[in-house]
């Protein structure tokens, strides 16, 4: 109605006109608004009643791939993970049971995107609660979606992109626009070699300093305010119930589909070649990001000559 006011030449507010409707046909008006979309509420019962996991991918074309797990009733970051690699399932799994063997047990459910870097921990999860007689057993033990709607991880990537991993995206950014980034195999060791350690270490302190805030009091009542921390090791103070299925068996099997990460960030041998030039010319592993692109320009411009001759 608006629209036509406006077409016929007419100048109105649309809270006049909304106004007006009310009055000159409350039947119509009170029937559209019991009809108008109204927005689904998240609601979990308990920590570890569902873990929802996702994958980062702003660094990912320098070679820094970004996964992680977060709990939906208490916002607990579960891990929070920097790789070679975000796309290979067994890594994403090897995270998954590193998590079920320091909790003890598994989620009731996990929520994780449709992509096939998901389905280790897809098997896994079924796997383990294949004998449970609850209403998320088994098969319904695992749920899938668009990536927009796994609201509560999607949500916490900006968080985590303001506490720290911004700078980053615009140091490694600035390289490429430099020319000190091209893309290949070799520039992305080259990141991963210099910079892995250093964001591993940033996001440790990101999902611990988050895990020990105080989440502030949501407009949903469903959703409880608090310390990540503790709402995770003491749900009955906010009337609910820990959801962890314990494990009735060992894990062993489980382990032998997924990859666990290694000390070694990059492809092997640039890693040794690397570690050689370092010694060779008294240079020290960087600790801060300053130092860390200075020294993937140093390497940079020893390593690629050696490999591909002088430019």
């Amino acid at each position: 109605m608006y629209t036509k006011c406006i077409q016929h030449g007419i100048r109105i507010r649309k809270e006049d006109v909304r106004i007006l409707l009310s009055l000159l046909d409350p039947v119509a008006s009170q029937l559209r608004r019991t009809r108008r979309l109204s927005r689904r509420q998240y609601f979990a019962q308990g920590p570890n009643f569902v873990w929802h996991i996702d994958s980062y991918d702003k660094l990912k074309p320098y070679g820094i791939c970004l996964n992680g797990c977060i709990d939906g009733f208490s916002r607990k970051v579960m891990w929070l993970r920097a790789a070679r690699t975000n796309s290979d399932p067994k890594v994403i799994g090897g995270y998954f049971v590193e998590t079920l063997e320091r909790c003890g047990g598994c989620p009731r459910l996990v929520r994780t995107d449709m992509g096939t870097e998901n389905v280790v921990v897809r098997d896994i999860q079924r796997y383990l609660r294949r004998d449970d007689v609850d209403d998320r057993a088994a098969e319904r033990s695992y749920v899938t979606g668009a990536s927009t709607a796994n609201q509560r991880i999607e949500s916490w990537w900006g968080v985590m992109r303001k506490q720290g991993i911004e700078p980053w995206i615009t140091a490694v950014g600035e390289l490429k626009d430099e020319g000190f980034f091209s893309g290949d195999f070799v520039d992305k060791a080259l990141s991963q070699f210099c910079f892995m350690s250093i964001i591993q270490e940033l996001l440790n302190d990101i999902q611990g300093v988050w895990n020990a805030h105080r989440i502030r009091p949501s407009k949903n009542p469903n959703v409880p305010s608090g310390i990540p921390d503790v709402m995770y090791m003491a749900p009955h103070l906010w009337g609910a119930e820990n959801c962890l299925v314990p494990l009735t068996e060992d894990l062993t099997a489980c382990k032998h589909s997924c990859t666990f990460l290694s000390s070694v960030p990059c492809d092997v041998d640039l890693f040794d070649l690397c570690t050689i030039i370092m010694e060779e010319s008294s240079l020290e592993f960087p600790s801060t990001m300053s130092d860390a692109v200075d020294l993937y320009i140093q390497l940079r411009d020893t390593v690629r000559p050696q490999l591909f001759g002088p430019i």
